[in-house]
């Protein structure tokens, strides 16, 4: 199957004069897919019951008559203003009790009635009309669930919270138990005294903060179910997704990617940024890995510059193929954009778009014939392969560590991306994996601060080499220490017990040791050796980072450089091999089968090997 590529098409905002020279210009670029329908609740149904097609069907049937298919949205995104008109109830409250009202999008709670069922009639029309048109291929379900709003704390979700909850721990003893909630006199007598954690005066519960993110995360879940659900008892057989947000906080992926057939990711690296292709090689590595062995999409990212920074660059000359190939490097078989045309109105007018309003002279639209041309040229291709290392990412222990009053404030997932950003450079290729596991084929598991950890953790029976860093192992799922302190999953994994730990500050936390000197970060434990090895200490002598067998500890949270070092020590024990050695700065390699691509992200020239790539250039090799 060749690649898909195109982008969001918005035929609602221009006269269907312009439709026809869309869909010329679509040609002319090499679009082979249009996502619509996106925001079209408000032009599809304009009130109670009454729908109006006609001008759906007139673009869907004349995208297929040029040989576009279509990617069609449910529309369930942005309720229109006769439905939150009607019903008020739709809309959420922040924390402090205050409504979000419309104006914007995504103005809806995930809990609410009469959202759902409004929701599911609009899908439940659309399906059935358009289930067996040929030219739609994939089914686009909601639009960046939870992007804007993840969190509700109006009474309707305060009620269905209680429901949860009560799902969860089936007593109120057992959540009263969770939560620990004698402290500070919390302790309930009925499900009905629960709250969201609203605006309090100190210090909210913990494990109330997380349960309420979990189910927070499991409302939006249920909305991509309850439409999932809707699609498939119409009849409709096409393939579902749902656009993603690389690593998004509020909602925990890893229980969403089982309930779509293709994964799809919306990334819009800063083009300024010298790092961003390793924010792009993130996004795009954690896609693959929810869905493994499964090609991915690239649902959206922009052509040029996008409109909510505060200063919005432009992508230099050939930036955009460069992550673009970026994507199809690490598994995507689709490169898609936000938007097709640019809008004349509205808060996105300022976004870039693949026809810009320049016009088909503009350099962007060169840039976009141009990349359509070399994605057809690839063909159909190769599945990815596992990598031989995997970086555990854990939205409970994100969530659990994203709280106040810990030792120190503690960036969980700026350590992960660090840990990837140090394989990247050195031309390993990662993995993500959930801490359930499995873990079976990888030769190396890296465990950035895994600081919850449940009873049955897949890493006690993991045979490979194993990296855990400081604050893993710390509390169970519901945040609460085990009984005896810490490491009491781990300890005899790690051969060492961390028997205490504090807040560091710079300097405070050096680490000496053969080949190996950085400075600790953040927070220092301290361990108590029960057969490991101290390969590094402290200035003081204590340990700090430890081997038991195949097994590696790292007492703090170390510097870039020295998360670099740690990185080349690991490579070489294990007898890594990167898929091309000495890369040059900002250079990246990856490996999709037989097939392997260089791509220089700097705005100069560079040697990779015999070749000089251009600024922006990349090379593909091994494909027949």
């Amino acid at each position: 199957m060749p690649i898909y590529y195109g982008g969001d098409y918005n035929p609602e905002q221009w006269p269907s004069d312009v439709w026809s020279e869309d869909v010329c210009l679509m040609r002319e670029a090499g679009v082979n897919l249009a996502t619509v329908g996106v925001f079209s609740w408000a032009r599809i149904q304009p009130d109670e019951g009454v729908y109006d097609y006609a001008w759906l069907d007139q673009v869907i049937d004349l995208l297929h008559e040029s040989g576009i298919a279509v990617d069609l949205a449910t529309g369930t995104a942005s309720p229109p203003p006769w439905l939150t008109t009607k019903y008020p109830g739709v809309l959420t409250e922040n924390a402090d009790g205050v409504v979000r009202w419309p104006g914007s999008r995504q103005h809806y709670a995930p809990t609410s009635p009469d959202y759902r069922r409004l929701a599911s009639d609009l899908v439940r029309t659309t399906v059935e009309r358009y289930k067996d048109h040929p030219a739609v291929v994939l089914w686009h379900i909601n639009n960046e669930l939870g992007c804007h709003v993840a969190y509700d704390y109006s009474d309707q979700a305060a009620a269905a919270f209680r429901t949860w909850l009560a799902r969860r721990y089936g007593d109120v003893d057992a959540l009263n138990d969770a939560w620990g909630t004698m402290f500070w006199s919390q302790r309930y007598t009925d499900f009905a005294q629960v709250l969201p954690p609203r605006h309090a005066p100190y210090s909210v519960n913990p494990g109330q903060v997380l349960d309420f993110k979990r189910f927070s995360s499991d409302m939006l879940l249920e909305l991509l179910r309850m439409e999932k659900q809707i699609i498939r008892t119409a009849g409709a057989t096409q393939p579902l997704t749902t656009n993603m947000m690389s690593a998004f906080k509020p909602t925990d992926y890893w229980s969403w990617a089982d309930e779509v057939d293709v994964i799809a990711d919306d990334t819009y690296p800063d083009p300024r940024d010298p790092h961003s292709y390793a924010d792009g090689a993130f996004a795009r590595d954690l896609m693959r890995s929810l869905k493994p062995g499964r090609p991915w999409i690239l649902m959206e990212q922009a052509p040029n510059y996008v409109n909510w920074r505060e200063n919005n660059a432009a992508k230099a000359p050939g930036q955009m193929a460069a992550m673009s190939m970026q994507a199809v490097a690490r598994g995507a078989d689709g490169v898609l954009f936000f938007q097709w045309r640019q809008s004349a109105a509205g808060a996105e007018k300022y976004h870039s778009a693949m026809l810009p309003h320049g016009g088909p002279s503009t350099r962007t639209f060169r840039e976009i014939v141009a990349l359509g041309a070399s994605l057809a040229s690839l063909g159909s291709l190769p599945p990815s392969s596992r990598a031989e290392v995997a970086i555990v990412l854990d939205w409970d222990s994100w969530w659990a560590l994203d709280q106040p009053n810990h030792p120190a404030p503690l960036d969980y997932i700026a350590q992960v991306r660090a840990w990837h950003a140090a394989f990247l450079a050195a031309g390993i290729q990662t993995d993500f994996v959930r801490s359930s596991g499995p873990f079976d084929d990888y030769r190396l598991i890296v465990a950035p601060s895994l600081h919850l950890i449940s009873d049955a953790t897949a890493l006690l029976a993991f045979t490979g080499a194993l990296l855990t860093t400081a604050f893993t192992d710390i509390v169970d799922e519901h945040d609460r220490f085990r009984p005896g302190g810490f490491t009491r999953q781990l300890g005899p994994l790690l051969g060492a017990t961390v028997t205490d730990f504090a807040g560091v500050l710079p300097g405070e936390a050096t680490v000496h040791g053969p080949g190996l000197h950085f400075e600790g970060t953040v927070l220092a434990e301290v361990l108590h050796l029960d057969g490991a090895t101290a390969l590094a200490s402290f200035a003081d002598g204590t340990p700090a980072f430890t081997r038991n067998g195949s097994c590696y500890h790292l007492a703090t949270i170390p510097d870039e450089p020295g998360i670099r070092a740690v990185t080349t020590f690991l490579i070489d024990e294990l007898g890594l091999t990167p898929a091309l050695p000495n890369l040059p700065r900002h250079v990246e390699v990856c490996r999709r089968g037989p097939m392997t691509t260089v791509i220089n992200h700097n705005p100069t020239p560079v040697q990779v090997g015999d070749d000089i790539l251009d600024p922006y250039g990349y090379r593909i090799t091994g494909l027949s």
